[in-house]
């Protein structure tokens, strides 16, 4: 009876390449092919340690139609490597379909711990850390994005997101909105890379500090929020869920005060980090 081979699931530097593991190196080595989001960008990873394998694109438009014949591979004793342009896979990267189908066909998958951009962020934004929640990248489209983040308002753990450069101003603007002006956060970009940056400072003051620097809206980013200290008052939430939406057709003092009659919140309340 044919031994399974294994998958191996690798983290990869998200930007200084001196943090990808001896143990990463020497299993890249050992399998008979590596499953990458961009193979282009994985051979230039593996060209800088002198690395030749097989690569075969797993992405997020094509997963689906790839697991089957990974996974008949992996069952005739092919072992794999799963990586990811930069980071853990499957954190806001591809991978899971093939993970859940691997395991399903009792294919033993090992991971290969390294870098994480929001475990990175988190370790020095001195904020509360014993309990947080990752919610990835946040929707594109405004409206979206804004009820996505009036329904984490009254969470209490440390909250992170991940935004891209074309986004990060709309994104603190909507988050000044939705959060308030005096909520306690942390903007941190090109971690590892030679122009990081970490600012912290109420919601307000990160988005007068991107504002100011055009330097400070190029690069990746993670946003970590501090959690509601205190749950809102249901008039809060209301008030400033509200407020987010009316100020897209509204002058923000006219949404804010409409608003506040609305909810039963305070004007000032709705309306003091604009």
């Amino acid at each position: 009876m044919q031994v399974p081979g294994t998958l191996h699931v690798v983290a990869t530097p998200i930007g200084n390449l001196g943090d990808f593991s001896a143990r990463a190196l020497e299993t890249l080595k050992a399998v008979t092919a590596i499953c990458a989001e961009d193979t282009r960008h994985t051979r230039q990873l593996l060209a800088h340690f002198g690395l030749e394998k097989p690569l075969l694109a797993v992405h997020d438009h094509n997963e689906g139609e790839a697991v089957a014949a990974l996974v008949a591979r992996l069952l005739a004793g092919e072992s794999l490597a799963l990586v990811s342009d930069a980071g853990t896979p499957l954190v806001s990267d591809p991978g899971f379909r093939l993970v859940r189908a691997a395991r399903m066909a009792g294919i033993k998958i090992s991971p290969v711990p390294g870098a994480s951009a929001l475990i990175a962020a988190l370790s020095v934004a001195g904020l509360p850390s014993d309990r947080f929640v990752f919610e990835g990248f946040l929707p594109a489209k405004p409206k979206a994005r804004r009820d996505h983040l009036a329904a984490l308002v009254a969470e209490p753990r440390t909250l992170i997101f991940y935004e891209s450069a074309h986004r990060i101003e709309e994104t603190l603007n909507d988050a000044v909105a939705v959060f308030g002006s005096e909520r306690k956060a942390v903007l941190a970009r090109e971690l590892t890379k030679l122009f990081e940056t970490v600012l912290d400072g109420t919601l307000a003051e990160l988005r007068a500090q991107v504002a100011a620097d055009a330097n400070q809206r190029k690069g990746e980013f993670v946003l970590l929020l501090h959690g509601a200290e205190d749950a809102p008052d249901a008039s809060v939430i209301e008030g400033r869920r509200l407020y987010a939406k009316l100020k897209d057709h509204l002058p923000p003092s006219t949404a804010a005060k409409l608003a506040a009659e609305l909810s039963g919140a305070s004007r000032k309340t709705l309306y003091g980090g604009e």
